[in-house]
């Protein structure tokens, strides 16, 4: 064994050449080769030490120093030494004891908002200032690796990665997975914690809980766990390549299938030979009644519903909860009524012929099931009511997968899963109705937690995308979907104000919520008012600022709004005002068909059906804007986003939505739901409300009674639906990618360190 290096430059000084080589290339080790590797367990140092040569004092001192520094490593690899394999698949492991007593190692880099090549490999950086957080070397930049990329026995997973040494010193290498991506695509059950740097893990036969937990690490988009020794104990094979993190588990073997009805639904048991990894997928996602093609009928939020048919919608349908996509009677609606939805529970272990020759039982509950083999996979599908969902999960000794077929499938979680943000899954109950609720709770005090109004096609205000790809281009910890759109044009109907610059206006008196980086957060119906006053004294109201929304009266579009105005309906004038002048005024034709300039330092008026005051908005004409919001306060915060109707206020429902322009027939639809709302300790709710346990969504009403009872002060609902979807760290967690419509824009948490 080769004396520590660092130890020779120390003591070297004081030896003769003979001693020097002595020291070097005497295989029974020398004392100060001894003393020097105690860290590496150099145990025959009792047994060789009568052949040790005789060394000076001095370095014997240098000696003494090195035995010390190195006292609390040799106690800690002793007890590795001493750690066997039985040990061990109970969750024990010295590496990840050692872990668990060091916070995590955080990446220095600059503003966490921005979007840099380390976020894109799945690193959030920290601030200079923010140094203090670390609390051991971070390893050479040369050493990090990582990606947005997993191969798990073959298949492709857009999943965030990292891999890196412990420290500056080590040689280890440990193996960081986000963690909602590893539940979602292996099926490693997170378990509850109050600690996000302790997640308890459950899979198969590999329990980590307690004192065992897997490290945590929240470091800006993703909560990275560390899967190095959770890997080893599963058996896993881990290599990279390029940005690709390779996982290979060993082969496994489906022993049996077997069925049992239950009383609340039924239970399938794949029986196994060693754990596999899995995952769950819906395989169809049939619409409840087909979508009309765009007519020139404006996507108006106002008017929500057309003639309603008498025949009742099928059990369980999801009533979309858009403006622009009412419940509505069709002549290309489906003879015949959707009951059952397909899902797929992918199994990485191969099956017998014969086991899947054995026949199958259906029920109520399982209108079908089919087991499909692959090469190395057994697909197994069930077809199950609509809105129902597949709850899976695994049992150890022996090794079983459980598929139950049940109307509350939802697994309940209580977790921290940053500083300042809390990660639950629950059930709330009204009456007999049992209600998923997935929902986030954000202390906006918490250093470093940022919230943020999020576009799908930033800069400009126009367009759609996945919420998951939104949150992923922003670098947004959390997101949840927001405001109404027009989804023809894919513009806003709404508020959307952002750094102090209406992005949107609002609209109709509707509920908003409006926040500011000093953790304050209201909510409340919102009205802009603004007027022009002419020389003549004579007031000209607006009716609205930077919107989509379209109304007999006067638009108002400022630099914010774009560079280019286009007419939202036929015969508009178009008045142009530089500074406080009015430049011009010319007719604009046709509907979307001339783009007018919006001056840099004035605005474009847009005059709607009502043209008798074009002659007091001649050119030359001197004008004088007033603007005030109500309520006044809400004209001092710098983020605000519109939905509606609102929903709690001083604690009390409140709920009121005609006076916020939503028709009857739109207020009586029950759908899935997303919400916003602030509890009485300051923290932001965010909450999605998906289909009863058996049944449809709520209404506005319950959704109100839903909200206070997870102790909202004030509620506010959102845009929901198919557009309803809450992300967190990379993916949905409140329903399949598949099933989630395009968005326009979105509420952002950014976590800093």
């Amino acid at each position: 064994m080769k004396p520590c290096l660092n130890i020779m430059q120390l003591t070297t000084a004081n030896y003769t050449a003979k001693e020097i080589k002595f020291i070097n290339n005497n295989d029974k080790f020398s004392p100060l080769c001894c003393m020097a590797c105690l860290r590496v367990n150099c145990f025959k140092y009792q047994s060789c030490k009568k052949m040790h040569t005789k060394v000076s004092i001095a370095p014997l001192l240098a000696i003494a120093l090195c035995l010390v520094w190195n006292l609390a490593g040799k106690a800690e690899n002793e007890k590795a030494g001493l750690m066997d394999a039985s040990t061990a698949r109970q969750g024990m492991n010295s590496l990840a004891n050692r872990e668990s007593r060091l916070k995590p190692t955080e990446i220095p880099l600059n503003s966490p908002l921005e979007r840099t090549s380390a976020m894109r490999q799945g690193f959030q950086p920290l601030s200079d200032s923010d140094s203090r957080f670390l609390t051991q070397s971070p390893p050479p930049a040369a050493t990090i690796k990582g990606g947005r990329q997993i191969s798990l026995n073959g298949r492709i997973l857009p999943l965030a990665w990292t891999q890196q040494p412990t420290n500056s010193i080590s040689p280890n290498i440990r193996t960081w997975i986000a963690d909602i991506g590893l539940m979602q695509s292996a099926g490693v059950d997170l378990l509850n914690t109050a600690d996000n740097t302790k997640q308890p893990v459950q899979w198969f036969s590999v329990s980590l809980t307690a004192a065992q937990s897997i490290t945590g690490r929240s470091q800006g988009q993703y909560r990275y766990l560390d899967i190095t020794d959770f890997a080893r104990l599963a058996g896993w094979r881990i290599s990279v390549d390029g940005n690709t993190l390779s996982i290979t588990s060993p082969v496994a073997n489906v022993t049996g299938v077997r069925q049992a009805e239950k009383e609340w639904g039924d239970r399938i048991v794949v029986d196994l030979d060693r754990s596999a990894p899995w995952q769950v997928n819906i395989v169809d996602t049939p619409s409840p009644s087909p979508t009309p093609t765009p007519r020139d009928t404006p996507d108006d939020p106002t008017k929500p519903t057309l003639p309603q048919t008498k025949t009742p919608p099928a059990p369980n349908l999801e009533t979309p909860d858009d403006p622009s996509k009412p419940a509505i009677t069709l002549p290309l609606a489906p003879s015949a009524p959707i009951i059952g939805q397909e899902w797929s529970i992918d199994l990485d272990a191969k099956i017998p012929p014969a086991i899947i020759q054995r026949a199958v039982q259906t029920s109520k509950q399982l209108l079908a099931l089919k087991i499909q083999p692959t090469e190395t996979q057994t697909r197994i599908k069930v077809t199950i009511p609509l809105g129902w969902r597949p709850q899976v999960f695994s049992l150890g000794n022996p090794h079983r997968l459980v598929i139950d077929i049940r109307p509350d499938s939802l697994v309940e979680k209580d977790i921290v899963w940053a500083r300042g943000v809390r990660w639950r899954q629950q059930y709330q109950n009204l009456g007999t109705a049992r209600f998923p609720v997935v929902s986030l709770e954000v202390n906006p005090r918490q250093t470093g937690v940022k919230i943020r109004p999020i576009l799908s096609n930033p800069p400009t205000d126009k367009g759609t995308a996945p919420l998951r790809e939104t949150a992923e281009l922003s670098g947004t910890a959390a997101a949840i979907n927001a405001g109404f759109f027009n989804r023809i044009n894919r513009l806003a109907l709404g508020a959307i104000r952002r750094d102090n610059k209406w992005l949107a206006g609002p609209i109709l008196n509707r509920g908003a919520i409006a926040w500011n980086d000093g953790g304050e957060i209201s909510i409340a119906r919102l009205t802009l008012q603004q007027t022009l006053i002419t020389p003549t004294n004579q007031r000209l109201s607006i009716s609205h600022l930077n919107s989509a929304y379209v109304e007999a009266g006067i638009g108002r579009y400022n630099p914010d709004w774009g560079t280019t105005y286009t007419p939202f309906s036929d015969n508009e004038i178009v008045v142009t005002v530089v500074g406080d002048r009015v430049v011009g005024q010319v007719p604009s034709g046709g509907m979307g068909k001339t783009a007018f300039p919006v001056p840099a330092n004035g605005y474009i008026l847009a005059l709607r059906s009502n043209l008798s005051i074009a002659p007091q908005l001649t050119p030359g004409t001197l004008l004088r804007l007033e603007t005030q919001t109500i309520p006044s306060e809400f004209s001092a915060f710098p983020y605000i986003l519109g939905g509606g109707p609102l929903l709690v206020k001083n604690g009390r429902v409140v709920l009121n939505p005609q006076a916020e322009g939503f028709s009857d027939a739109y207020v009586r639809q029950t759908a899935i739901r997303s919400a916003i709302g602030r509890n009485a300790a300051g923290n932001l709710l965010i909450v999605a409300v998906h289909n009863r346990a058996g049944g449809a969504g709520p209404n506005f009403a319950e959704l109100a009674q839903i909200l206070q009872q997870m102790g909202a002060v004030e509620a506010l609902n959102l845009d929901g639906g198919s557009s309803t979807s809450l992300y967190l760290g990379g993916n949905l967690v409140d329903r399949p990618l598949s099933t989630a419509a395009r968005v326009h824009n979105a509420i952002g948490i950014f976590i800093q360190p």
